[in-house]
């Protein structure tokens, strides 16, 4: 569990929980452990994602992947144990109980068959069935963006925000989710080994669904650029406060890993 937990990452999730708690209450210490329970999910899910009967990767963040440095069954036991440790630190928070039960069930939908599951689903599906760009969306809506979603809307809950605050930030959420998907599409076409921390050119041969095998990679730059904007336009009532999340959105699609 720690040698996958701890490994390098961007750790986006976790930063999108305490930036958005921030920018409502100006105050990022209540989503602490609400960031701690996002890495924890994410992690359990690139150990399952890496192994054999999935994406069968050896590398992940510039080191071999859990079952390759340890063994599959450890592997899955790692992954198990850091889905379940996830909500174990959000019921243990200080949260208020009303917090935590939403901060759980916003977490449990995220994660499960209407979310990332679900989306993995659809995805190894397409490997073998193919699909069409309406298909491409819903895969990447749930596989990637629910987490990503769930990342602003669980900073929401940690600040006691309002309606006002859920509605604006699960835009930003969704319009990030889908930028962040495309920009990884593209380091799989463009990107090295040695930047990205993983194998590159995987997503073409195994004939996954990709944004540049639809639209090529411009046409997939340029929609990435306009999910930004929109999810910059959900941040316009916050000001100053919520310069670091304007600045993480444009980080997500200028960044080489």
């Amino acid at each position: 569990m720690q040698y996958s937990l701890l490994a390098p990452g961007k750790r986006l999730r976790p930063v999108l929980s305490l930036l958005t708690c921030e920018a409502i209450l100006g105050e990022y210490r209540p989503a602490m452990d609400c960031g701690a329970a996002l890495e924890m999910i994410h992690c359990y899910s690139l150990i399952h994602d890496d192994l054999p009967a999935m994406d069968d990767d050896d590398l992940r963040r510039g080191r071999p992947t859990c079952h390759i440095q340890f063994d599959e069954a450890t592997a899955i036991l790692a992954g198990d144990a850091l889905q379940a440790y996830a909500f174990q630190v959000v019921l243990e928070s200080d949260l208020t109980p009303e917090q935590k039960v939403g901060a759980c069930q916003i977490l449990a939908v995220a994660a499960g068959a209407e979310g990332m599951v679900g989306g993995q689903v659809d995805d190894l599906l397409a490997e073998t069935q193919g699909g069409d760009a309406e298909f491409l969306m819903a895969i990447h809506r749930r596989k990637t963006g629910a987490m990503i979603r769930a990342s602003a809307l669980m900073g929401v809950e940690a600040a006691g925000g309002s309606d006002s605050d859920r509605h604006a930030f699960r835009k930003y959420g969704d319009s990030i989710g889908i930028a962040f998907q495309i920009a990884d599409d593209l380091l799989d076409v463009e990107g090295s080994c040695e930047n990205t921390g993983k194998r590159t050119g995987k997503d073409q041969s195994r004939g996954k669904l990709t944004y540049p095998s639809f639209w090529g990679v411009e046409e997939s730059r340029r929609k990435a650029e306009c999910y930004i904007e929109e999810a910059l336009e959900s941040l316009q009532g916050y000001g100053e406060a919520a310069l670091p999340l304007r600045q993480l959105a444009r980080y997500i699609i200028e960044r080489s890993q």
